[in-house]
């Protein structure tokens, strides 16, 4: 989808400019919101997709005015209530009312090293081969969906050469709306930065994505 989260190339914004020797966290609720997020995705009510896409339905005021810690926090809100743990009033409150929806599990702390270094690898197998090889000018579609979608807006309809096979991996577009994983292959894809970003670009810049085969077609 289209948002604030979304503003790779748009004009206007500033430089991104990196803090020197930034630490882990800037505060210590930043440490509590790293642990609630965690602790909550381990219920196994949803996918980190669908976090992604709780996230990016933040209202952009919002979304742009929040630190990155506050961001999580305001979707796991969202995931709370959306699948029954949570009433908008308690989390107000910060008090529960009533029995919500039970956890599949609960990560507790001796768990956590454990969880963390397990990750959560979402490569699958498919049955098909790649329809692209390395070296194959290919071309990123142009769609605008509402739904979630890893593809950047600044990569939409630009054609680019497949630098990499990367194997095949879970489709965050539908597993972030509960249709399942149904994995596609996946290919890292270079572009010039005048294809990207227009003739004022840095002639000796590249940018590279890792794109999903339904984003692609033959250039």
């Amino acid at each position: 989808m289209n948002g604030p989260h979304d503003l790779g190339g748009q004009m206007g914004l500033g430089p991104v400019a990196p803090e020197q020797n930034e630490p882990y966290f800037h505060a210590e609720w930043e440490k509590r919101a790293l642990g609630i997020t965690l602790s909550c995705g381990a219920f196994g009510a949803w996918t980190i997709d669908e976090s992604r896409h709780a996230r990016e339905n933040i209202p952009p005021a919002d979304y742009l005015a929040a630190s990155y810690y506050e961001i999580w926090i305001r979707g796991i809100d969202m995931l709370l209530e959306r699948h029954g743990f949570a009433t908008r009033a308690e989390l107000l409150s910060g008090h529960a009312q009533q029995a919500g929806a039970v956890p599949k599990r609960v990560l507790k702390a001796d768990m956590v090293p454990g969880v963390l270094a397990k990750g959560g690898p979402c490569d699958r197998p498919v049955e098909t081969a790649p329809l692209f090889v390395v070296g194959e000018t290919v071309k990123t579609k142009n769609f605008n969906p509402v739904t979630h979608t890893r593809l950047p807006r600044y990569a939409r309809a630009r054609t680019g050469m497949v630098e990499a096979v990367q194997g095949s991996f879970v489709f965050p577009d539908d597993n972030a709306h509960g249709k399942g994983e149904n994995p596609q292959w996946l290919y890292t894809v270079v572009f010039d930065g005048a294809e990207i970003w227009g003739g004022d670009a840095d002639p000796t810049l590249t940018v590279s994505i890792d794109a999903w085969e339904s984003y692609l077609a033959p250039a």
